[in-house]
């Protein structure tokens, strides 16, 4: 199994049930997984399909820019790390994400999402950081 075929193949579905159905979220997620969705944590498959549902906007379309994964540990557990663009219904502009998925194995041979790590990426160009790292020319 290749994992990056696996992260591809995890990320599609992720985001294209949130986009038609966040409900359908549920079964991605068990009692012991962690949501952290900006800076907030939630716990519990329930509770963090509680969390997507009352987000303050219910029509939206997830585009993806980049997919990175990594095997996570002996358990055979992976990280996965995703960002792209969230456009939202009657928003002419679309908002910058990343999110990061710690995907561990069950026992019938598929993932489930231990730990959600969401944030929108708000950009303030040229800054410090991006100067520091060489992404921009000084």
């Amino acid at each position: 199994m290749d994992p990056d075929q696996v992260a591809k193949a995890f990320v599609e579905h992720y985001y294209s049930t949130f986009d038609a159905n966040r409900a359908g979220l549920a079964n991605l997620y068990q009692d012991g997984s962690m949501l952290t969705f900006e800076g907030q944590k939630t716990q519990g498959s329930q509770n963090i399909v509680a969390k997507l549902i009352a987000l303050p906007f219910q029509q939206c379309k997830h585009l993806i820019t980049t997919v990175d994964c990594q095997p996570s540990g002996p358990a055979g557990g992976m990280l996965v790390f995703v960002s792209g663009n969230l456009q939202l219904a009657g928003e002419q502009h679309a908002l910058k994400f990343s999110q990061m998925f710690h995907l561990m194995p069950t026992p019938q041979g598929s993932f489930y999402v231990f730990n959600d790590i969401f944030r929108f990426c708000f950009q303030q160009l040229p800054s410090l950081a991006t100067l520091v790292c060489g992404l921009y020319p000084h």
